[in-house]
């Protein structure tokens, strides 16, 4: 559409809800994207940080998955299959197998569960009260599971909740994350007291669901002591652990899975956003083989399982994950990122750094800063959000494809905007 015809009808306006929230901060009409770029109708290249909230771990674009979906759709492959046998969903499972599952010593199941990640939660939460008889799910403060009602009722964010309206946000126990209630404070012993306690008002849970690191709550990092902590509470009261993967994993920390370095082992895990490796609509829930007590359509769904999906995904592994080439480059890159954070949390008093791997961020401490420092990035031509309970948290989820050339100037335009905005409420402050 030509521009001046966007400018003339307003139709994002006109037209798409209230709902929308992205293109409300960044306006810009994109119209290409190539690995960690993306360029407006007016051809003005931005650099991507933000990478479709990590749906994009591999890159807008990336040519051999694309070549391959062409070859597919270009021969009639299969396009949509319900749960049906088909060529391309078995080569996704054996790569998964061959490249994820295998040299990890990991055993699980997979189950489509439709489009996004909160689907895999819900049927998650579900499938963990069914095998255990009981309601009650332990969620964290800060966490982030998803918009439909089960997930929601599992996330801590009041503004999300709100969506709710009147309706029901029942069934769960919010318990504190590692660090929340400050530095000198063990979580896991408040967390085992409460539960030890037959007075304390929380009945037996069904399941223990966190994030390694909270995505939307402000890139809060549990240490391995403390989710091996919580795999022991779970044991211990009959509960089975869920991991949500979904931000955080696909290589996201800087290994496949985000819980790997800590040992632990999820009864189940769920699975989205760059699952597909290509920005396609799909997740799954890996369980343990003696939890999938699933009877035959118990749990489906029309777009369970995205077929052209599971041709990028395979690629996805293939390419990546089939040796450790990648995952050490991640290693090189995690130190880069780290050392160009510092240097931006330096320019700001009190800013700190969230996160690990190549999920990390500044605290800066105020939803208004982050948000100005990114608005300021955006008009230079970085792409990068914000997140946190407070918006306070400035949050690099850049392509992990994305070249040392490119990171490096996506810094110095951070650098730059953190700068001018600095500056300038120095100024309003004199």
């Amino acid at each position: 559409m030509p521009k001046d015809m966007v400018d003339q009808t307003s139709i994002y306006e006109r037209r798409e809800s209230n709902a929308r929230s992205y293109c409300r901060n960044m306006d810009a009409v994109f119209t290409k994207a190539s690995g960690s770029e993306m360029f407006d109708i007016d051809g003005k290249r931005y650099i991507d940080f933000l990478a479709g909230c990590s749906s994009l771990n591999y890159g807008h674009n990336d040519p051999d998955m694309k070549a391959a979906l062409i070859e597919h759709i270009s021969r009639d492959g299969i396009a949509h299959g319900l749960d049906f046998h088909t060529d391309a969903k078995s080569a996704f499972l054996q790569a998964f197998e061959d490249h994820i599952l295998a040299p990890r010593g990991m055993d699980y199941k997979v189950m489509m569960t439709g489009p996004t990640g909160t689907n895999a939660v819900e049927a998650a939460v579900k499938l963990a009260r069914k095998v255990t008889g009981r309601r009650n799910v332990i969620s964290f403060t800060n966490g982030f599971h998803g918009m439909t009602m089960g997930a929601l009722a599992l996330t801590g964010n009041k503004g999300k909740r709100g969506g709710a309206g009147t309706g029901s946000l029942t069934d769960v126990t919010h318990l504190p994350f590692e660090g929340s209630l400050g530095e000198d404070v063990d979580t896991l012993q408040v967390i085992e007291a409460m539960l030890s306690n037959p007075s304390s008002g929380i009945d037996a849970p069904a399941a223990f669901i966190f994030e390694p690191i909270q995505g939307e709550g402000g890139l809060n990092a549990a240490s391995d002591e403390w989710m091996r902590g919580i795999e022991k509470l779970a044991r211990e009261h009959g509960a089975l652990l869920i991991i949500d993967d979904i931000q955080s994993g696909c290589g996201r920390t800087g290994t496949y899975f985000s819980f790997e370095a800590s040992g632990i082992k999820p009864d189940m895990v769920t699975q989205a956003k760059s699952l597909s490796g290509f920005g396609l609509p799909f997740a799954a829930l890996l369980i343990k083989p003696e939890y999938d007590t699933w009877k035959p359509a118990e749990h489906n769904g029309t777009f369970r399982g995205n077929t052209h999906a599971f041709v990028t995904a395979r690629v996805a592994f293939e390419k990546f994950w089939a040796d450790d080439t990648f995952e050490k480059s991640l290693a090189h890159k995690s130190v880069l990122l780290t050392t160009a954070l510092n240097d931006v949390a330096e320019l700001i008093d009190g800013a700190t750094l969230k996160g690990r791997g190549l999920m990390q961020g500044v605290d800066v401490g105020s939803g208004e800063l982050a948000g100005a420092i990114c608005a300021r990035a955006y008009e230079l031509g970085l792409v990068i959000e914000t997140s946190g309970a407070h918006d306070e948290v400035v949050k690099y989820l850049a392509p992990l494809t994305t070249s040392q050339e490119v990171m490096r100037e996506g810094f110095d335009i951070l650098m730059q905007a953190t700068r001018d905005v600095t500056k300038t409420l120095k100024m309003a402050a004199e």
